[in-house]
C-alpha cells in the first residue's frame, strides 16, 4: 500500500501516519519525490484497511500496490531514481553513462591500454571482469584476485570507475572493495544468497537480465537487492535466448520503455552481448539509446581478434570512438548529455 500526501501535508501529518502503521504491525518507509511525497507500508499481510488511513490529516491518496514487486515499482517512487557516483556522475539522470572494456582483465599491458583508449574517446567507466562465469569449465575464468588488483591500479591511474562483476558469496567483498559498481551478472540474476549479499555491500549494483528472465522476474530480482537495503540499482538489458543463429541473443528493445513505465530505477543496455557480433554493436548502441536508454556496457578491446573471451563482439578502439561520436550526437537530438570524463571529473 502506498500512502500520498498533500502538497501542504505537515512532518506532523506523516509521523501520525506512520505511528499508526507501527500501531498495526507493519513498517512504513517514507519516499522523498519532487512532486509529492508519499509512504510506503511493507512488511505486511495486506489485510490492513486503508480507510484507517484516508481519513487522517494529510493524506491525499490512497495507492493499492498489485504488482509483486514493490520497492522497484513506478507506483513506489514516482520520481526516477538517479544513483549518485564520484567525480560528480550519476546514472538515470540526463547524461548517458558509457561504459566500456574487455569482457576480462587479461594482463596489465592489455587492462591498462584499453582503459587509456576507451577513456580518450570518452567513457567514463570501465568494464573487465576478473572473476568470470563461462559455459564451458575449459574456457579462461579470469585472473582472480589479481585481476581486481590491476582494476585498482587502473582506477588510480585514469580515475575511471569500475564495473566488474561479483560471480559468488565469497567474492562478493573483495569485489566490492574495488568496484564502483558492483555487477550482478546475467547468470546469477537468479542467485538470491548473492542478491542478499550484495545489497548489503554498500555499493551500487547493476543487475543483468537473465536469458530466459521474464520482466517481472527481473524485477523481482531487484526487489531482493532493495529489500536488503540497497536503493542504487541499476538494470541492463544484454539479450534473451531465442532461436535464430543471426545474433548470439535477442536484443529486446522494448524491454527499455516498458522498463521506464513499470520502474523508477535506471535501465542500461549492452549491445554487445545483446548481438554477439562486432558489426552489430554501433547499431544497436544507438537504438538502445533511441529507446532512452540511460548508458550502454560496450565491449572494446585493443586487440580483440586476440582477446581469451568475447573477441568477435568486441570493438577495437577506433570503432569505440565513432560509437561515441555518434552517442554524443543522438544525446542532443534527445534532449540528453553524453557523460565525458574530462568534464565530469575536472
Amino acid at each position: 500500500m502506498l500512502i500520498l500526501f498533500r502538497a501542504d501535508a505537515s512532518a506532523t501529518d506523516e509521523q501520525r501516519v506512520a505511528a499508526l502503521v507501527q500501531e498495526l504491525g507493519a513498517s512504513a518507509q517514507p519516499i522523498p519525490g519532487l512532486r509529492r511525497r508519499a509512504m510506503a507500508i511493507v512488511d505486511n499481510d495486506g489485510q490492513i484497511d486503508s480507510a484507517r488511513f484516508a481519513a487522517l490529516p494529510g493524506v491525499e491518496e490512497i495507492v493499492p500496490l498489485t504488482k509483486p514487486y514493490r520497492m522497484v515499482a513506478r507506483d513506489w517512487r514516482p520520481d526516477p531514481t538517479v544513483i549518485q557516483l564520484p567525480h560528480g556522475l550519476a546514472i538515470g539522470g540526463t547524461d548517458l553513462f558509457v561504459v566500456a572494456g574487455p569482457c576480462s582483465v587479461e594482463s596489465e599491458t592489455q587492462i591498462f591500454r584499453t582503459a587509456e583508449a576507451v577513456k580518450r574517446s570518452g567513457a567514463v567507466a570501465l568494464r573487465a571482469g576478473a572473476f568470470k562465469p563461462r559455459t564451458s569449465p575449459y574456457a579462461f575464468q579470469g585472473l582472480g584476485t589479481a585481476g581486481l588488483d590491476l582494476l585498482r591500479q587502473v582506477r588510480d591511474a585514469t580515475g575511471l570507475l569500475i564495473v566488474t562483476e561479483a560471480m559468488d558469496d565469497e567474492g562478493l567483498d573483495a569485489v566490492a572493495a574495488i568496484a564502483d559498481i558492483v555487477q550482478i551478472g546475467a547468470r546469477n540474476m537468479q542467485n538470491f544468497s548473492l542478491l542478499k549479499r550484495a545489497g548489503r555491500c554498500g555499493k551500487p549494483v547493476l543487475l543483468k537480465r537473465g536469458p530466459s528472465a521474464t520482466v517481472t522476474e527481473w524485477l523481482m530480482s531487484a526487489e531482493y537487492l532493495m529489500a536488503e537495503g540497497n536503493p542504487n540499482v541499476v538494470l541492463c538489458e544484454r539479450g534473451i535466448r531465442g532461436a535464430d543463429a543471426t545474433a548470439r541473443n535477442v536484443f529486446d528493445l522494448n524491454v527499455i520503455p516498458a522498463i521506464k513505465q513499470l520502474s523508477h530505477l535506471p535501465i542500461m543496455a549492452d549491445p554487445s552481448h545483446g548481438t554477439g557480433r562486432r558489426a552489430m554493436v554501433r547499431p544497436m548502441a544507438r537504438a538502445a539509446v533511441a529507446a532512452g536508454a540511460d548508458g550502454l556496457l560496450v565491449e572494446v578491446h585493443v586487440q580483440p581478434d586476440q582477446a581469451l573471451s568475447d573477441g568477435a563482439q568486441s570493438l577495437y578502439p577506433e570503432q569505440f570512438d565513432l560509437l561515441m561520436d555518434e552517442v554524443r550526437a543522438l544525446a542532443q537530438v534527445l534532449g540528453r548529455t553524453a557523460a565525458g570524463f574530462t568534464a565530469a571529473a575536472r
